[in-house]
């Protein structure tokens, strides 16, 4: 079988990575897809990809695995959304855009929504898999283990504080952290890791880059996989974002700035006067630690670190039951949408 790695993003490559090491170990044929926007961003440029589109449409590929929103219509190959985070509290998260065949689930919450939906529109199929991008999970808890002890050591440290904000306008905790991030920084047992999406505002990246050059125990990070820093954090702030559930399926404490979850299994906070306080309360006591297990069992209750090779099995048993689309049928706006963000001038 042929397969795309279709990336639109940079928090593409961490959630595809795992299933292209399963490629491999299966010996498929695979190609990495990279839109315009992602040249010089590419990790792994000893891997066969390309940015041009005909090239894709010429590998003729049965499954195309997507983190993103889109995927031309036209593609030859099975669609398949894999999601790029877990915050079903999103506007968006559960929107039909109609381009995929099939989605894979993280969890049994997003497997029930998921499947009333495909009940009402009947154009899509639903498998639960769990997510490829928390294998490390699973596989490697401990993978930064020696970094993190090196860290401490390097600032006198005692905790790593990743703060970890979403880039939305509407959701981001950036405009209003920005004095208590000052204030954290004044307590010489953190290491204040700061860690922004990669899509969020370059000003308010420039004005935290501030902090870090005034203060030694403050880092601005600019790796592309969170994955890394949560997994070395003791404890992250952040807001409305797909992060915090990442580090709750980790066991670890986390507080938001007036998150718009609608159950807030988490210390949330509405005065940014409290975030000191409850930083300290967290790290002591976990006040939330019998909550979070709710959030494990109904978001991502895979802890074997398999989640890339289920969904690679998942597609390989739909594709010898159903086949190998050649298209995926489309509105005439969503195809005109298409067209234009992927500069095609035909219509079909």
């Amino acid at each position: 079988m042929k397969f795309i790695l279709f990336c639109q993003n940079p928090y593409a490559f961490g959630i595809l990575q795992p299933i292209v090491q399963v490629l491999k170990e299966r010996k498929q044929q695979y190609l990495w897809f990279l839109t315009e926007n992602l040249r010089g961003k590419f990790p792994f440029p000893q891997e066969q990809h390309t940015y041009n589109l005909q090239k894709i449409i010429d590998f003729e590929s049965d499954v195309i695995f997507c983190p993103g929103n889109e995927v031309p219509h036209y593609l030859r190959g099975l669609k398949v959304q894999i999601f790029h985070g877990l915050a079903g509290e999103k506007k968006g998260h559960f929107k039909i855009r109609h381009y995929f065949d099939l989605y894979l689930t993280q969890g049994p919450y997003f497997t029930r929504r998921f499947n009333r939906l495909r009940r009402r529109h009947k154009n899509f199929d639903v498998i639960e898999t769990g997510w490829p991008k928390l294998d490390v999970y699973g596989k490697d808890r401990e993978k930064y283990s020696g970094e993190k002890k090196q860290l401490l050591q390097q600032y006198n440290a005692s905790k790593i504080l990743l703060y970890a904000p979403t880039f939305s306008p509407s959701l981001t905790s950036a405009p209003y952290l920005f004095n208590e991030m000052k204030n954290l920084a004044e307590n010489e047992d953190y290491l204040l890791l700061i860690k922004f999406h990669d899509l969020m505002s370059p000003t308010l990246i420039k004005q935290y880059k501030t902090i870090a050059e005034a203060k030694e125990n403050v880092v601005l990070v600019e790796e592309p996989n969170v994955v890394k820093f949560l997994l070395m954090a003791d404890i992250v702030i952040s807001d409305t974002s797909s992060v915090v559930y990442e580090f709750l399926l980790l066991d670890k404490p986390v507080i938001t700035f007036r998150s718009n979850s609608r159950d807030k299994l988490w210390e949330n906070v509405t005065d940014v006067r409290q975030l000191p306080e409850k930083v300290e309360q967290n790290l002591g006591q976990d006040p939330y630690r019998e909550e979070r297990r709710q959030i494990i069992a109904e978001y991502h209750p895979y802890n074997d670190g398999q989640s890339a090779l289920r969904m690679v099995k998942a597609v390989e048993e739909y594709v010898k039951e159903h086949g190998v689309p050649e298209k995926r049928k489309l509105p005439f706006l969503r195809k005109k949408k298409m067209n234009r963000i992927f500069n095609r001038k035909k219509s079909e």
